[in-house]
């Protein structure tokens, strides 16, 4: 009789441990302390085996069995059921990830993916939990990147990271490494806000004590990126990212390789912009970046993530009141407030389109009509900076 979700939740601790069959070797054992574990049995080159699948509820029913068929036809192919062979001193938390990148890497069909997944990793987990072995990593350790992430504002990298550490673990457990997924016990624990709702300031008065703040700042660059964010409504990345090579005749053209959806995007230039520029230009015209890292005389290296959050916070503006997502928001709200086009901000944002093939073809559509929203709205900031008294 194979299980169901109600005979495995209704199974009780005994005084020995007991083991419950679902059907092809799959079975749950139900350990004396009251915890349950899927295992798999199986016979290969004329020996019994057993291999750890994971820890019920972390892993479920029919998670259980999709991964005993996936050892099943593993063994059927003459390989290992676990699919990797272990090694000493292999068992870390880079080990793993290592091996889990490349064995998923290779069904992903944007390779492109694969290298953000490893960034997310190499950026924000390995670090401070790559050289831990993987049973000694704890849902502590797992908080701590995720409240560090959160701190930062890294909010859409919280759940990202959290999904990619699961993945890791889960494979970790199938392979017999591992017992259980800690980040299960995160799950929740940090509140984010839903994309496209980051603190903003959005009251023409407010905007104009931030521009007023932002010009006062007293480090060039960087009163030049914010200035900066403030006319594009880029995301915090792509404003970090962007070069020199892709500004040329009052437009700035980024590759669709540097964009989060993958398409290609077009930002028409206000007169405001092109000066901001090339004011820019003279400080940051030597290198790659047009805003680079202070740490990086050469100019080849962006600045940090965190250098605008920073700024904000040392001119007196806190988390709940503007974030460095928030520059688009604010363009978004006065924009729409405005009356103008909701498809032309839309594309100015560069949301993807919901159909996916006509997005392929439309960063340029509008283009005119952008092109005399920017300038309008660049001329709006420098009225909303302007009606201040004092």
């Amino acid at each position: 009789m194979n299980l169901s979700e109600t005979r495995i939740r209704a199974a009780r601790a005994q005084e020995k441990r007991y083991e419950m069959q679902d059907g092809d070797g799959l079975i749950l054992e139900v350990m004396a302390s009251g915890k349950k574990y899927w295992r798999y049995r199986y016979t290969q080159d004329r020996r019994r085996m057993r291999a750890t699948i994971g820890e019920y509820p972390h892993i479920g029913l029919r998670e259980a069995r999709m991964t005993r068929d996936e050892m099943h036809g593993r063994i059927k192919d003459g390989l290992p059921a676990t699919g990797v062979v272990k090694q000493e001193n292999g068992s870390t938390f880079r080990t793993l990830a290592e091996q889990w990148h490349e064995a998923h890497k290779q069904t992903l069909k944007n390779q492109r993916d694969a290298h953000r997944i490893w960034s997310a990793l190499e950026s924000h987990a390995l670090p401070f939990i790559g050289k831990k072995e993987i049973k000694t990593v704890t849902a502590s350790d797992i908080l701590e990147i995720l409240n560090r992430l959160a701190s930062a504002e890294k909010f859409e990298m919280v759940s990202r990271v959290r999904i990619i550490c699961s993945q890791i673990f889960r494979y970790a457990i199938a392979t017999s490494r591992l017992e259980h997924d800690p980040t299960y016990a995160v799950r929740g624990a940090i509140v984010t806000p839903k994309p496209g709702h980051f603190a903003s300031l959005t009251r023409p008065t407010d905007v104009g004590h931030l521009l007023r703040s932002i010009d006062a700042y007293p480090h060039p660059i960087v009163r030049y990126a914010m200035q900066f964010s403030a006319l594009v409504f880029l995301r915090p990345g792509e404003v970090r990212h962007l070069e020199w090579a892709e500004i040329e005749g009052g437009e700035i053209r980024i590759p669709e390789k540097k964009m989060k959806m993958d398409r290609p995007h077009i930002v028409p230039l206000a007169t405001q912009t092109i000066e901001l520029l090339q004011k820019t230009q003279q400080l940051t015209g030597h290198g790659k970046y047009v805003f680079p890292s202070n740490r990086a005389p050469k100019g080849d290296r962006p600045m940090s993530e965190n250098t605008v959050l920073v700024a904000l916070r040392s001119m007196g503006y806190t988390n709940e009141q503007m974030t460095a997502h928030g520059f688009r928001h604010m363009a978004s709200t006065l924009l729409n407030e405005n009356g103008f086009n909701r498809d032309w901000i839309e594309r100015q944002l560069a949301h993807v389109e919901g159909n996916s093939v006509r997005a392929a073809y439309n960063y340029a559509e509008y283009l005119p009509e952008r092109r005399k929203m920017m300038q309008w709205f660049a001329d709006y900031l420098d009225e909303l900076r302007g009606n201040l008294k004092g």
